[in-house]
């Protein structure tokens, strides 16, 4: 009567502390530039070595430039960052794969591309959307700075077990309806609150019919409802995902890895703490108006007006509307938009761009647009050029930057600038979140593509 999340946290306790957390192993451990430094200074403090530095992988991926990454990095506070965590992984035996390094890239990218990431694991990384591991059978989540610092010491950290929530997904998704709008539509429904102290399953049709990419996002979006996590049950698609991966077991082990694998998912008769079901029916193209994720709608409907939303919620949603330059009750179809960036650990995998080039094929930007296209990782750059996605797209008029976090979160180079609209494939539009004063509406590949043709917020489905 187990859930999958119970089986997997189970076989990681270590020890109950009474009347307290439990101490929970850590199979691994990404490490970044932004979260780790205090860590790493502590456990030098303190001369402590890393417990098992062969389970913990570094690399930059917040403050890397976008372009010239051959060179320095300009900006004094980013290069400080970039270079510290190469110091740290070098003095404390750790794998670093740095800027250029044909391994780098984002790190929620990175690690399940590469088969670091596999079913059954625990995963943490000090940065909120590692919940994104979790489309691969794991159960993975976000931690702080000293919590960092507690698993390079030690592999373990110290949790309390979050409830579990089954969300099903059923039916089919309708034409130009993607990942990212699934998970837009459960915040628009869920509020961005309506998961907190959860870890949730995702399931039904939609659910397994989505590729590894698809359910990757979906994950990623997870820590935007609240949720502690999400994950997915690995199966075939998973499988053969993983395979012949990097990182992936070989030969023998592969073969009684799959049979592990194969045993990860809820029992027929568990019960979860909470269990939703929606209907893929209901879902059309999203996209946001306002400032958190769970502010979305079907990009034919119209903003809420101040009626329809709860008493409590009106004057963040009347500082929303102002911020954002909306009005209630308005359509945001055929509103201008100045940038489009296709990119983020939740938008910047191959998927992303075969849906962005599928669109822009044979059209030309829209002279309005600055449009910023990252990979989230080297490799896939290097598939975009395999498959001659470049073309496509250089055709179009767009140009393919460096892998990074690029404009996500404006931690680098690429910033919007204020007043400014920008139709994002990221996770997060808060006010500044892309920019100071930048203005951020969330949406898919395929919306950020008919916009940067258009230069007007468009259906995709008129180009499907």
């Amino acid at each position: 009567m187990n859930t999958l999340f119970d089986k997997i946290w189970d076989a990681h306790v270590v020890q109950h502390v009474e009347d307290g957390p439990t101490q929970l192993y850590i199979d691994r451990l990404y490490c970044h530039e932004v979260t780790s430094p205090q860590a790493f200074a502590s456990m030098r403090e303190r001369g402590l070595k890393c417990f098992r530095p062969e389970r913990i992988f570094c690399m930059p991926d917040h403050n890397t430039p976008t372009h010239d990454q051959d060179k320095q990095i300009e900006d004094p506070v980013s290069k400080a960052q970039v270079d510290e965590l190469a110091r740290n992984a070098a003095d404390f035996g750790l794998t670093h794969f740095g800027m250029m390094h044909p391994k780098n890239g984002i790190i929620h990218v990175v690690g399940p591309e590469r088969g670091l990431t596999l079913p059954g694991m625990t995963i943490v990384c000090g940065d909120s959307h590692t919940s994104t591991h979790g489309a691969m059978g794991a159960v993975a989540f976000g931690i702080g700075t000293s919590e960092v610092e507690m698993v390079l010491a030690s592999q373990c950290i110290l949790q309390q077990k979050p409830k579990s929530m089954r969300i099903n997904i059923e039916g089919c998704l309708g034409k130009g309806v993607t990942a990212k709008d699934v998970a837009l539509y459960l915040m628009s429904e869920l509020t961005t609150s309506g998961a907190t102290g959860y870890f949730i399953e995702y399931a039904g049709e939609v659910v397994r019919n989505l590729t590894m990419e698809g359910r990757l996002t979906l994950c990623n979006l997870s820590i935007e409802m609240g949720a502690r996590g999400g994950f997915i049950a690995p199966d075939e698609v998973t499988f053969e995902y993983i395979k012949g991966r990097d990182y992936a077991p070989k030969g023998d082990d592969w073969e009684k890895a799959i049979a592990y694998w194969k045993t990860l998912k809820s029992d027929e008769d568990a019960v979860f703490d909470k269990e939703l079901t929606f209907h893929a029916e209901k879902i059309e193209p999203m996209i946001t108006y306002g400032t958190n994720p769970g502010m979305g709608m079907g990009i034919t409907q119209r903003i809420p007006t101040l009626d329809r939303i709860d008493e409590a919620g009106q004057v963040s949603f009347e500082k929303a509307m102002q911020y954002m330059g909306f009005e209630a009750g308005e359509q945001l179809l055929g509103k201008t938009i100045d940038y489009v960036f296709l990119g983020a650990c939740t938008n910047g995998r191959i998927e992303d761009f075969r849906a962005f080039a599928s669109v822009v094929k044979g059209r030309k930007k829209a002279d309005n647009v600055v449009a910023w296209l990252v990979p989230g990782s080297w490799m896939v750059d290097a598939q975009i050029r395999e498959e001659g996605l470049d073309k496509v797209l250089e055709e179009a008029g767009f140009a393919i930057r460096q892998p990074g976090c690029s404009a996500c979160l404006a931690m680098n180079d690429d910033k919007i600038p204020a007043g400014k609209y920008a139709v994002s494939t990221s996770n997060r539009n808060f006010e500044g979140r892309q920019g100071p004063g930048s203005r951020t509406l969330l949406a898919s590949p395929l919306t950020a593509a008919a916009a940067a043709v258009t230069g007007v917020i468009t259906d995709p489905r008129m180009f499907i």
